[in-house]
């Protein structure tokens, strides 16, 4: 595979802050073997859509690219079923140059329509994960579908990344809704959380993360952070701290 960094660098003009989030955040992906990394995208505010669920222009142009260069250094991107009912995405690299990953959809009761992208059009190769049991016919033939038996709150973050390392996807971008990324940051199951913020407020609608409550600030996950402009967008680009004494985050 070529160096992404150097044909991303080629392709236009490039500032000094540019230069910094290809030196220190996607080289620094790309020569991990392994990783799981988490990204939202949000106004200022914390939410991520407006109460009836529209989203798809939360980000600018820059923070689009970023996220479709993220997909072209993992070797899976997931989603939950949920965003591939209401998005029907296509998790491509189209607005880059440089590889799609595997498209992995969370779906254990098999919802996910068959005319979606994701299922249909076979832009780039994708795995269903369901419960044992339940029919997927009708699949493009680049699908490949994987069986898990849920726990009963559903499929563990742990369980899913272990079934996607057995087909040799080790660096994975766990890419929404927020219910499937808040699940893997509870499990633990998170090394980096990307978080873009837009300068919007949205008021009302749909948060960015869900999850488990805790009762002390000492408890809250916390993350070493540096912060990159992408247009209008700031990225935060975040390592977890390792757990402290209180609970699952410790002090920076």
């Amino acid at each position: 595979m070529p160096d992404l960094i150097e044909v991303w660098r080629s392709a236009g003009t490039v500032d000094d802050e540019q230069e910094l989030l290809f030196q220190e955040c996607y080289r620094s992906i790309a020569e991990r073997p392994r990783l799981v990394l988490a990204q939202a995208g949000q106004g200022l505010d914390g939410r991520i859509a407006t109460r009836t669920g529209h989203s798809h222009t939360i980000n600018g142009p820059s923070g689009l690219d970023h996220l479709h260069r993220l997909r072209a250094l993992v070797d899976a991107v997931v989603i939950g079923c949920g965003t591939a009912v209401l998005d029907n995405p296509r998790l491509t690299t189209r607005r880059v140059r440089g590889p799609d990953p595997v498209r992995v959809v969370i779906d254990p009761s098999g919802r996910t329509p068959r005319g979606s992208r994701i299922l249909a059009e076979g832009a780039a190769p994708t795995i269903m994960i369901t419960r044992p049991g339940i029919p997927v016919s009708g699949l493009h033939p680049s699908v490949r579908h994987i069986e898990l038996a849920p726990a009963a709150d559903g499929f563990g973050p742990q369980h899913i990344l272990d079934a996607l390392h057995e087909h040799g996807l080790d660096k994975v971008l766990i890419e929404g809704g927020p219910t499937t990324v808040s699940r893997f940051i509870d499990a633990g199951c998170i090394d980096e959380l990307h978080v873009m913020v837009a300068p919007l407020i949205l008021g009302s609608g749909r948060s960015g993360f869900e999850l488990d409550p805790i009762d002390r600030i000492e408890q809250a996950l916390t993350f070493t952070a540096r912060s990159y402009r992408l247009g209008s967008d700031v990225l935060f680009a975040c390592r977890l701290n390792a757990a402290g004494p209180e609970g699952r985050g410790g002090p920076p």
